[in-house]
């Protein structure tokens, strides 16, 4: 071997050592952060959304002490008042009116003054009830003004007014002392220890209006696990009208298919031995029905989203930005989201997008399974949203916003991190080709989309509710149930009206219908409603005349009347429903937005119910009507403990008004029957839970709009698919090595409560 390949071999070897100490010295080392680029910005005069903008606590602060202060009447905090007193309910935003609010962002009118919406319950006075005022200019208020008649044509009888948590606790306190009368009972039936027994509300409250009569039904409470699937068959009726709580009364017991006058009564037949009995055992936290703890060790991570350079969007105040998109939220204590001056290109789509009212309605053999019809806003859907798990009910890395309420308590409340906001990728295209004629070419869209995601706990179900932003100009609106089922104590056919799903419980059969209210203004206020569905006409072949062609065509109608167009639930309605401008896109068409509705609602109650007229709305899957100020709702938190005479019935905004160019609203019905099963066991699933519609752009645009995203992926076989400038697929190798910043888990959301 000769000098020159000695020398050669040598550097060779130190050419490999040195590549090999490099990768020794690189493996291990913590991936560069992430490196966040400046989130979109739109060109909007700061602060016009604010007009939109909820409550913050400091001006809830200020209306009570006005109100303390200017009303002349003695007012007790609402978390100790007796009924026989004066509170505070609650305060939120007064919305202003749309004309008002449009002069202000498109006119270059003045700012509407900012107001509050206040609740009092008037329970000392000469004829107690429930008022609304309107208190303003916030932040520091001066005048108020009694709306109760303009809105409801008349004071709101007392009796109407939502259950209170103190009044909750007293009805408590009453039952627990009548159960003290049937002491040797409870320890046979239940395993009774004087606190393993807790009560569940059930609503309305009655059979006409002026009642306050409520079923509570009881069940083995287990710390830590759901106790509605523990019912023990016991069930009482309690009376708690009277404005003085010493003459509450407990009216009725209802025990395994039996009814009796009172708990001493009850006792009287057991020690008689006249009583069948079923024996049960306090549950085991380890083998409840409704254990949710882990049964299994914690596995390795799935998979993380995240945003290499940070989130695409902007949250300032109350404003989201997003890929052209511009939507103000904010919250209702009561029905929830709402969405307000949603834009798309620098256009108004729609004015208000908003929750109205959440039904569930139930069937049983007892007698609070069977009388049960939950109006969830009287519960308060906003105010019982509560705080999002970082990584499990959002997104790990998704921006989180507090929610701050007023409701029975002279001081607000903060919801931590209650809303959440976030693009996700849904691992779908939204649109391709892959061409393999002519030319060989593919062209795509990654579907990426903006989510605004809360999430409401009512009692025992959790409701997702989602509003999603596409690039195509499409809005999304879905929500998904979940939480533990209701059940009944199973006895006698009990199996008529649902699923066994325990040794002692009866999975109630149940129906969750939800509404929304939908302003569009589709280029403008001005719209129309324009039906299109399919129709085959028969027709001879023209080039031979001896064929017959089945052929499709289509058919077009603009309904003229509310009436027309108020379509009943699951009956027939046009495929197409669309609301359309006066102006046309390049090709002659009105630009126009179609509502595509994704429902499988259950039966709506009979119309010849007395309630029904109280939940009207669930009469249509659609209806459209003239937009008014005066029927800013549905519905109405007050239609609960009265639903035999309605405070806001829907049916009655219907009256066969002209809805050609006018300011159009729709109202949406989605929902769907649940017959509880076994793997309802702990808790319902989302999967095949979820419902909702879509507001897809129809003729608005002269092509999609998505053509003009910087994702869009073009290959061809003339070109390097590996260059990052033409594909930005290429890229992703660079721009995501590196590791997000994620922030340390917290949750805080049992500090409220």
């Amino acid at each position: 071997m000769n000098l020159k390949t000695v020398l050669i071999l040598l550097g060779l070897a130190l050419a490999t050592i040195f590549a090999l100490v490099c990768v020794l010295l690189t493996r291990g080392r913590t991936p560069r952060i992430c490196q966040h680029l400046p989130p979109e910005q739109e060109d909007m005069e700061d602060g016009q959304s604010l007009v939109f903008a909820d409550l913050t606590p400091e001006e809830m602060s200020q209306v009570v002490r006005y109100l303390q202060g200017n009303l002349g009447v003695p007012l007790v905090d609402a978390s100790r008042a007796k009924p026989s007193e004066n509170c505070i309910a609650s305060v939120d935003l007064q919305v202003p009116a749309k004309a008002e609010v449009l002069r202000f962002l498109d006119g270059g009118g003045a700012r509407p003054p900012r107001e509050a919406l206040a609740v009092l319950y008037f329970g000392n006075q000469a004829e107690p009830n429930i008022s609304e005022y309107v208190v303003g200019p916030l932040p520091t208020p001066v005048y108020h003004r009694d709306v109760t008649v303009q809105k409801y044509g008349g004071k709101v009888p007392y009796h109407r007014r939502p259950v209170t948590g103190k009044e909750y606790m007293d009805i408590n306190a009453l039952i627990q002392r009548e159960l003290k009368k049937a002491p040797r009972f409870l320890t046979a039936c239940c395993d009774f220890d004087g606190t393993n027994l807790v009560i569940l509300t059930t609503a309305p409250r009655g059979f006409k209006s002026g009642d306050r009569m409520t079923w509570f039904v009881l069940f083995h409470n287990v710390a830590g696990t759901g106790y509605y699937l523990s019912p023990v068959g016991l069930e009482v009726l309690v009376e708690h009208g009277d404005l003085h709580v010493s003459d509450w009364q407990l009216r009725q017991v209802f025990y395994n298919g039996r009814y009796f006058a009172s708990t001493g009564d009850l006792e009287q037949e057991f020690v008689a031995g006249a009583l069948e009995v079923v024996r049960l055992k306090q549950p085991q936290a380890d083998a409840v029905l409704g254990s949710m703890r882990p049964r299994r060790p914690p596995g390795s991570p799935g998979p993380l989203q995240f945003e290499p350079q940070g989130p695409r969007y902007s949250v300032r105040d109350n404003r989201i930005i997003f890929q052209g998109w511009s939507i103000a939220f904010g919250m209702n204590p009561n029905s929830g989201p709402r969405l307000f001056d949603i834009r798309y290109r620098g256009d108004r789509i729609i004015y208000e997008l908003s929750l109205q009212e959440a039904l569930a309605l139930y069937g049983s053999n007892c007698p609070g399974g069977m009388s049960t019809r939950y109006l969830d806003g009287s519960f308060g859907i906003g105010r019982f949203a509560y705080e999002l798990v970082r990584g499990l009910d959002c997104p790990y890395t998704a921006t989180y916003v507090d929610r701050h309420y007023l409701a029975e308590a002279d001081t607000p409340k903060t919801n931590q991190n209650s809303l959440c906001i976030f693009e996700h990728d849904s691992a779908l295209p939204l649109r391709r080709h892959f061409s393999d004629s002519q030319s060989l070419y593919y062209g795509g869209l990654r579907k990426n989309t903006l989510v605004i995601r809360t999430i409401s706990t009512l009692i025992n179900y959790d409701y997702i509710w989602d509003f999603m932003f596409h690039g195509n100009g499409a809005v999304e609106v879905r929500v998904h149930a979940t939480g533990y089922i209701s059940s009944s104590f199973l006895h006698g056919h009990g199996t008529d009206y649902g699923n066994r799903v325990g040794p002692h419980t009866l999975g109630m059969m149940h129906l969750h219908h939800m509404h929304y209210k939908v302003d569009l203004d589709v280029d403008g206020q001005l719209n129309s409603l324009e039906a299109q569905d399919m129709e085959y006409e028969f027709v001879k072949d023209p080039w031979s005349s001896r064929n017959t062609i089945e052929r499709p065509y289509l058919r077009r109608k603009r309904l003229e009347k509310e009436d027309e167009a108020a379509f009943p639930l699951n009956a027939p309605m046009p495929r197409y429903l669309s609301f359309a401008s006066p102006n046309p896109n390049k090709w002659g068409h009105p630009r126009s937005y179609r509502i595509q509705i994704i429902s499988f609602a259950g039966k709506h109650l009979p119309t010849n119910s007395s309630m029904e007229r109280s939940i009207s709305w669930g009469r249509y899957q659609l209806a459209v009507t003239r937009r008014k100020e005066e029927e800013p709702t549905s519905t109405s938190i007050y239609n609960q403990n009265d639903p035999w005479t309605p405070t806001v019935a829907f049916a009655d905004f219907i009256n066969n008004e002209t809805i050609t160019n006018e300011d159009l609203v729709a109202w949406i019905t989605v929902g769907f029957l649940h017959v509880p099963h076994a793997e309802d066991i702990p808790n319902t699933v989302t999967v095949g839970n979820g419902v909702g519609f879509f507001l897809r752009p129809y003729n608005y645009f002269d092509e999609d709009p998505s053509v003009d995203s910087s994702d869009s992926v073009y290959l061809s076989s003339e070109q390097d698919a590996r260059a990052c400038g033409t594909n930005p697929l290429a890229c992703l190798s660079s721009a995501t090595a590196c590791a997000p910043r994620l922030p340390p888990f917290h949750f805080g959301g049992f500090l409220n409560l």
